[in-house]
């Protein structure tokens, strides 16, 4: 089955991932690639970080003994990953190969309103190394770090108004340095510059969830209302496909995270309901 349209048209592959005899995936909030084209799937598992290679063979699995409740994932240049926790309100960094470098918050404690962090659900770094959190169940709030941690900003409250959220699900950076946020119930993307200042927002999205951007910088968006967009960074759309159904080219629950590789393909994860990974490739 193809999907999409113009230069952005790709077939489907929904059983893609081969799993080791006896294991499963559960829910998979996130899925990311590295430079080397490893897929690292992030899920809510007893083996909640899965590697494969580009054809869906299994190469390793780590995390078990840090990782609880998988939401987001960034893999950064230089193939450090980081994994954002929703329910243990914190962000973990990783070696390539699954070693803890460092983590951001108290895992299992929640902070006090506007404090980072409450249910956080995503993080993206800046072309300057600079982390920025979207702090979206409990908060209402995207958060600026140093790259060495340090709390350096925050901005956003509850609303629909200008740089107000309705639940911020996730952020990225692009290379002019400006901060594109899902903002997800509102159905909206709202872009800031580097210290938190609304510039424009982008509306009539179905529940925006989760962006990832190509090396071209083009905009690829998972939206919970069983669809993806394609995007410049004008805003305007290239492609888009999506409905519901268990046929492999739609979606049997919600889209929620999404990345791709150096050959043009990427990959879509989905909450509610178990096991739910596809590949797209170029066409």
């Amino acid at each position: 089955m193809r999907v999409g349209q113009g230069a952005f048209q790709y077939e489907v592959i929904s059983d893609w991932a081969q799993l080791p005899s006896g294991w499963s995936f559960g829910w998979i909030p996130a899925v990311a690639v590295d430079r080397q084209d490893r897929v690292y799937v992030y899920s809510r598992s007893e083996n909640p970080m899965m590697v494969f290679d580009r054809e869906g063979h299994f190469l390793t699995a780590w995390g078990n003994d840090v990782l609880q409740d998988a939401h987001g994932i960034y893999i950064d240049e230089a193939d450090q990953i980081y994994c954002t926790e929703r329910l243990t309100h914190c962000v973990h960094k990783f070696s390539v190969t699954g070693e803890l470098q460092w983590t951001l918050g108290t895992p299992g404690v929640p902070r006090p309103p506007g404090v980072p962090f409450n249910k956080p659900t995503d993080l993206a770094v800046a072309p300057d190394g600079c982390l920025f959190v979207s702090d979206g169940y409990g908060n209402a709030k995207v958060h600026k770090f140093s790259p060495d941690g340090r709390l350096m900003l925050s901005w956003g409250e509850p609303g629909s108004g200008p740089g107000q959220f309705d639940l911020v699900h996730s952020v990225w950076i692009d290379s002019d340095y400006r901060v594109y946020v899902c903002d997800r119930e509102n159905n909206r993307i709202q872009i800031f510059d580097r210290d938190g200042h609304y510039q424009t927002e982008w509306p009539g999205f179905l529940r925006p969830d989760k962006l990832w951007f190509d090396r071209d910088e083009t905009l690829f968006l998972a939206e919970v209302g069983h669809r993806i967009t394609i995007l410049n960074r004008a805003g305007d759309v290239l492609a888009q496909w999506g409905e519901a159904g268990e046929q492999p080219h739609q979606f049997v629950a919600y889209p929620h995270g999404i990345w791709g590789d150096r050959h043009g393909d990427f990959y879509v994860s989905e909450v509610g309901a178990a096991g739910q990974l596809k590949k797209f490739v170029r066409q």
